[in-house]
């Protein structure tokens, strides 16, 4: 029998709505299965509501900080219920980007309720039985909860319910010192909180290099974030609003903190339960898809794309590979995911945003490689804007080619796509030294830097050479 469709999208999140819009523009029949919301972690847990309060906390340390800038300081009172209002209405306003109404006028049939497949062809919903030519998981993730005693009897957050606090946080204990972690310690100890972080590894932000992460704890400590690094959570008891947390650290030496609040932010699990995949063919290693460099599964007309892909958990790679699920689902294209040039950003204050090569990956993997660093403090801009903590840091091969670029300082998330481009078209550090950056921003320091890498060459022989050969009196 002919399928009904030629794409069934299983998860309404970035990556599928991606997929969907793109399938329906180009003419394909698509239906779109979602048990909840459109739009995903990304518009009701991630992205839009944490860099709302952030926003929000961001402006109440201005205010506190005013003297810096010849203004009155001011203590805020701050309103957390306020505060969670207006992220409510961030979220209420970019929600008809995703609303079922603007996909179904596309000619998605958008289909609310959990469904599994009942065979490799076919995918069952609120008894209707979906047949299509390719069928895409797109089931996203959820914040993955440690085993630790007691967790499970007491009340906590995660990404997905701390958003919906209307109450003051007087203390709050954050379990893990990754990007979640820390952009949440950051934007409580603003708004008020007395914050602890504690973190099982001995430093923060794990995928970076130490230096770039020894930035954002120094910064998170002199606003007052307590930091528990080398600690494991032990046990966990109390009730609602008066909560102990016993942590032991590397030498079995235990200690109890106290807290009315406690935030679990360590890691994230692909959602793939209860989805028929052992009925659809579809393998799992370890509870995870096993995917080849096209984001097929073990049946090959089945694809997966987003965080349930179990990579990098971005939204933007979300799209990344829902495009690369559309070129090759639709047009049988050879597209694969790029693995090279990959950029992120923690909007911690300084951020942190890198692309390619760290130093320390660098060193592992025994590239060749030279480090070349410029701090912001030498940036014109940022002594203007009082954001002088950080510094860029380029890596190149020992001819000069990019490998790898982080940035830990104001605006780090904008300034990184200069890298990300130079990266994508294999530009040499000397290409950036040659383009003109408008002064004062804080964009030329990604040409100081560069410029680090071109006096290097200039060595006393060097200069030797070019006073005699262009007969120079200096």
């Amino acid at each position: 029998m002919k399928p009904e469709f030629d794409l069934c999208i299983i998860g309404g999140g970035a990556g599928g709505l991606v997929v969907a819009a793109g399938g329906a523009s180009l003419g394909a029949k698509v239906a779109l299965v979602e048990k909840h919301k459109l739009g995903g972690d990304c518009l009701y847990y991630g992205c839009v509501p944490s860099k709302t309060l952030l926003h929000s906390a961001a402006l109440a340390h201005s205010m506190r900080n005013a003297a810096h800038f010849g203004i009155e300081a001011h203590a805020p009172r701050v309103n957390i219920d306020a505060v969670m209002q207006r992220v409510a209405s961030v979220i209420k306003t970019i929600e008809p980007n995703d609303s079922p109404e603007r996909f179904r006028g596309m000619g998605v049939d958008v289909i609310f309720g959990s469904g599994q497949f009942i065979n490799p062809h076919t995918f069952t919903v609120n008894g209707r039985h979906i047949t299509a030519k390719k069928f895409i998981i797109a089931t996203g993730s959820r914040p993955a909860i440690p085993a630790i005693q007691g967790l499970d009897k007491i009340p906590y957050l995660t990404n997905e319910a701390v958003f919906n606090l209307n109450e003051d946080v007087p203390h709050l204990i954050v379990l893990g010192a990754g990007p979640i972690g820390l952009e949440m310690a950051q934007a409580f100890v603003r708004l008020g909180s007395q914050v602890s972080v504690v973190q099982r590894g001995a430093g923060i932000l794990p995928k970076e290099d130490s230096d770039v992460a020894a930035v954002v704890l120094e910064q998170l400590k002199n606003e007052g974030v307590n930091f528990y690094l080398g600690h494991t959570p032990m046990q966990v008891e109390g009730a609602d609003g008066d909560l102990r947390l016993t942590v032991q650290d590397s030498q079995g030496q235990q200690k109890t903190l106290h807290a009315t609040h406690l935030l679990v932010a360590t890691g994230r699990q692909a959602n793939l339960e209860n989805l028929g995949l052992e009925l659809a063919g579809v393998q799992l290693n370890n509870g995870r898809l096993i995917l080849d460099a096209r984001l097929r599964t073990t049946q090959k007309h089945i694809y997966a794309c987003g965080d349930v892909t179990g990579g990098y958990q971005f939204t933007h790679m979300a799209e990344h590979t829902a495009g690369v699920v559309l070129r090759n689902a639709l047009f049988h294209l050879p597209a694969k995911v790029e693995q090279r040039v990959i950029p992120w950003c923690t909007f911690t204050d300084p951020e942190v945003a890198r692309v390619g090569f760290s130093e320390t990956e660098a060193r592992q993997q025994g590239v060749a490689h030279k480090v070349y660093t410029f701090p912001f403090h030498d940036i014109d801009r940022a002594q203007v804007e009082g954001a002088t903590h950080g510094f860029a840091k380029i890596i190149t091969d020992p001819k000069g080619k990019l490998l790898g670029a982080a940035l830990v300082g104001p605006h780090a998330g904008e300034i990184i796509h200069e890298y990300v481009l130079a990266l994508s078209q294999r530009l040499k550090a000397g290409d950036l030294s040659k383009v003109i950056h408008i002064y004062p921003t804080l964009a030329q320091i990604n040409r100081r830097v560069a410029d680090v890498r071109l006096k290097e060459g200039l060595t006393p022989t060097a200069k030797k050479w070019i006073k005699r050969i262009f007969r120079l009196r200096g």
